[in-house]
């Protein structure tokens, strides 16, 4: 059995199930964690970010619920209202880093959105992924050269197709995947504790 994240960058409640999701990882170092960038502002919804009106409001509550910070520097570009989510962008800068260090999926996902959500980054800038290799002991030259590949690319869109034929339609959803079978472990919020539950409950089948 392994875990399978299917999330986005730029999905705030993706960033709000973060912690929950590395505390999880850190519980069960014995289940493999493939983690899976979404799509989810892609082709006609690439647009500014004012043109999302609910997104304070949702922040609000996500940061009630989850505990999650929103970052300064992420509240002006709100308040700017022009920046253009592009999810495509993040698959393939998350693709360059899983790239790298493929045990590291997780972390790397974490580090995205605190990217985007604290520091106010922008997933589609080479600097950003830098940064994140360089923090992150990698090497930053080839996370950069890999970010803008063809390869990546295709792994984005690869990413897309998985996370369709998974059946998922709303981010996060954490997957359990056992040869045919998948059973959804939470979607949208869950604590760490719940989902430990319910895994215990799948193991005892």
């Amino acid at each position: 059995m392994k875990l399978v994240l299917v999330f986005d960058a730029y999905c705030g409640w993706s960033y709000g199930f973060a912690r929950t999701m590395t505390e999880i990882a850190a519980r069960h170092p014995e289940l493999p964690v493939e983690v899976v960038s979404g799509g989810l502002f892609t082709g006609a919804r690439r647009v500014p970010i004012r043109e999302f009106g609910y997104v304070q409001g949702s922040n609000a509550t996500i940061a009630e619920t989850t505990g999650a910070e929103f970052g300064e520097a992420y509240e002006r570009l709100i308040a700017d209202g022009s920046f253009v989510m592009d999810s495509e962008a993040a698959a393939r800068g998350m693709a360059a880093l899983r790239q790298a260090a493929p045990e590291r999926a997780v972390e790397f996902a974490a580090a995205l959105q605190e990217a985007f959500y604290r520091d106010g980054a922008s997933l589609s800038e080479p600097a950003t992924y830098r940064a994140i290799a360089e923090r992150a002991g990698l090497d930053a030259e080839a996370v950069v050269a890999a970010f803008g590949s063809p390869a990546a690319r295709a792994a984005a869109e690869a990413d897309f197709r998985r996370a369709a034929e998974l059946g998922v339609r709303g981010f996060p959803t954490l997957l359990a995947v056992d040869g045919p079978r998948s059973t959804v472990l939470a979607q949208g919020h869950a604590t760490a504790d719940l989902i430990d539950r319910r895994l215990a409950a799948l193991t005892s089948r």
